[in-house]
């Protein structure tokens, strides 16, 4: 199976992309009114925009004078706003425009536009009563990659999640007997054969999980689901190599194997994805309060304090909490480019996060100690 490559977001771009998409959530229309429209990377703009203007005279004929008007102020305002981009961007293109007024009978016409953070494949138009924007959720879901494998005596899948889709890339039964045993054989004898059988079962899920999951670097760690006995039978054996075993994050009791079985372990799974989503920030957070709690120079903190260190390239890692404004975060954004210093959103959903926000929302790891 040839290994996709999937562009990993940035901490920043993650942050933008959220923001938009919660902003553009926000809106409701009262009538499907709002347009959406998404460019894929490679497509001519010229061809959306003659479409838009097409839809322009197909939305003539809506029975609402309201409706119609705001449908055709939209798509002229768009069709406008496609026109100053002139060029495809190379991720494509993801628009929208609509009355976003809160009174009925007012009128508040906005347009938004973004170029996606990986190239967009869907082309889509729709009015509706909200935006479209799945294709965007996509691209957030799609960053983490998961190995998923159930098992039982009998039967495993082994499969990879990404993002909310789980892609089945391998399955295996076992030789194991039936527990009714031929006539003639010993009761003994019958045990060993299926001790036999399990063992090779064993061993081979084992080495299905090398082979699908050792080489993946993108991949963020293993779940491994199945009957409880199961599972731990297999786990307390030498069949999983170490190098495999380290990066199974969590095990989980199921009923079920095959697809229905994946099913259950993504559900049971989701307090595993989310602790793991932000176990990277809670990462470097700790870092942060580690340098502070030892005095050793390596962490500031304060707005105007962490701004300074920025200035005089002092800053390694910026740490902005996601409660301040978007125009906030920018600012830092455009200080730190220049001298090499890394931006890094941090939630504020963990402890951690928490704490840089009652700390004032800004923080930094130091290159070297300054001067008191």
């Amino acid at each position: 199976m040839a290994k996709e490559e999937i562009k990993k977001l940035s901490a920043t771009e993650r942050y933008h992309l959220k923001q938009f998409v919660k902003e553009l959530g926000g809106y409701r229309g009262r009538h499907t009114e709002l347009v959406t429209v998404y460019v894929p990377a490679g497509y001519a703009l010229d061809s959306i925009i003659g479409h838009l203007q097409q839809e322009q005279g197909t939305a003539s004929n809506i029975k609402s004078k309201q409706t119609r008007t705001n449908v055709i102020d939209a798509l002229e305002r768009m069709i406008q706003h496609l026109k100053t981009v002139q060029r495809t961007p190379p991720n494509g293109l993801a628009a929208f425009a609509g009355n976003v007024a809160e009174k009925e009978g007012q009128s508040d016409l906005k347009v938004w536009s973004i170029e996606p953070p990986v190239p967009m494949k869907q082309r889509l138009y729709r009015c509706d009563k909200v935006f479209i924007l799945e294709p965007l959720d996509d691209v957030l879901d799609d960053e983490s990659i998961y190995g998923l494998v159930v098992m039982d005596r009998r039967d495993a899948m082994i499969g990879l999640l990404k993002g909310k889709s789980i892609i089945p890339v391998r399955k295996t039964h076992s030789e194991v007997p039936g527990k009714t045993r031929a006539g003639g054989q010993s009761s003994v004898r019958f045990a060993r054969l299926r001790e036999g059988a399990t063992k090779d079962h064993y061993k081979k899920i084992a080495e299905h999980m090398k082979e699908e999951f050792l080489m993946k670097d993108d991949l963020k760690g293993i779940i491994l689901g199945g009957p409880g006995t199961t599972v731990n039978d297999f786990m307390s054996k030498e069949y999983v190599t170490a190098d495999v075993r380290k990066k199974i994050i969590a095990t989980k009791d199921l009923s079920y194997t095959g697809e229905f079985g994946m099913q259950e372990l993504l559900e049971k799974s989701a307090d595993v994805l989310a602790e793991e989503d932000v176990a990277e920030e809670k990462e470097i957070m700790q870092k942060f309060f580690h340098e502070l709690s030892k005095d050793t120079g390596l962490a500031g903190y304060g707005n105007k304090e962490v701004r300074e260190a920025i200035k005089i390239g002092a800053v390694n890692i910026v740490l902005v909490s996601e409660h301040l404004s978007d125009e906030e975060v920018e600012e830092f954004e455009e200080l730190a480019k220049p001298l090499g210093s890394e931006v890094r959103i941090i939630s504020v959903e963990t402890r951690e996060g928490a704490q840089l926000k009652e700390m004032g929302g800004v923080a930094a790891i130091l290159r070297y100690p300054l001067a008191s």
